[in-house]
């Protein structure tokens, strides 16, 4: 997207979220970048359809997707200035805007889903997702986003020295880029919408990612290797806009909150189905599936945590999602 688009599409944006809150914010808009059938898409819906029953129809939710708005870092800054009310996003984009999101971003952090899951549902969560709050933005909620894994384009990584000099797309998150350099690897930030060309035309060798957007982005076509690192664990966000959220009520603040932590379940539900029904899809295009020592690649990311987790305050944010049995 051009400078030019975007702040068409931002002025377009902000006019819209205007003329929807002097009408009685009857329909909050809400971006995401995945196709329709996209778990934090459908749970997105899924939360607009609780709303609009424990508003008694008054309020309801519009969700743009496919990248409509933009990218995610595109309609983050819309969300920051009101032109969106809502917003869901990889919480990559979101490391250098409040630190405290880098945290659950980190490397080989979570040692299953169910750690995960007891992390981010408890006052560490909170504690996160509140973090966001000086900085414009109100945190709903954390979906699912899978275990990312590595995907090549030329030849397989079957070991960490397979790493070696491989440019490879991440995103637009510092803490991303440092964690693919210490791979060995040159890190190529950019949109996921711009991956499968990348890949395609040989911009980039690789890429890395969870199942259902391997499979919903269609890089398995041109990336036929997908080595299981399992890296990262870094979740998903359902972010408010603070602009937006301090004209509403105390009452229609808890109908959003309540609808948001009802669409959690359902997101990983979902989420959990489509992480198998992808696999199955990948693996019938010709995707070649690599187990992989994980040792060597946990054992790289010591400078990055080093450079990243620097303060006290995230060193016992590190500390307290460990100890968490």
């Amino acid at each position: 997207m051009t400078q030019s688009t975007f702040f068409k599409r931002t002025l377009a944006a902000v006019a819209a979220g205007l003329m929807a809150f002097g009408a009685g914010a009857t329909e909050f808009r809400s971006a995401d970048i995945h196709p329709d059938d996209y778990p934090t898409v459908t749970a997105v819906k899924f939360m607009g359809e609780r709303l609009k029953e424990l508003s008694g129809g008054k309020h309801s939710i519009k969700v743009f997707n496919n990248g409509a708005l933009g990218n995610e870092k595109d309609t983050i800054e819309q969300a920051k200035i009101g032109a969106l009310q809502m917003v869901r996003v990889n919480i990559a984009p979101m490391n250098n805007i409040c630190p405290e999101t880098q945290v659950p971003t980190m490397p080989f952090l979570f040692r299953s889903v169910d750690h995960l899951h007891k992390v981010l549902d408890g006052p560490i969560g909170e504690e996160i997702l509140k973090s966001c709050e000086k900085q414009g933005f109100i945190g709903l909620a954390f979906y699912d986003s899978g275990a990312r894994s590595m995907f090549t384009a030329k030849k397989p990584v079957r070991s960490l020295a397979d790493m070696k000099g491989l440019k490879v797309r991440v995103q637009q998150s510092d803490l991303w880029v440092s964690m693919i350099e210490a791979m060995g690897a040159n890190a190529t930030p950019m949109p996921m919408g711009e991956v499968y060309t990348g890949l395609k035309t040989g911009l980039i060798d690789a890429a890395e990612n969870n199942y259902p957007t391997y499979e919903s982005s269609r890089a398995f076509e041109v990336a036929k290797y997908y080595t299981k690192t399992e890296h990262s664990m870094a979740p998903e966000m359902l972010l408010f806009s603070k602009r937006a959220w301090d004209r509403l009520s105390p009452q229609e603040q808890g109908w959003i909150r309540q609808a948001a932590k009802e669409s959690v379940p359902y997101m990983r539900k979902q989420w959990a189905e489509r992480e198998i029904k992808s696999l199955a899809v990948v693996k019938a295009g010709g995707a070649e599936i690599i187990e992989v020592d994980k040792a060597p690649f946990q054992a790289a990311m010591k400078p990055v945590y080093d450079k990243f987790i620097t303060d006290a305050r995230l060193k016992d944010l590190v500390k307290r999602v460990q100890d968490t049995k």
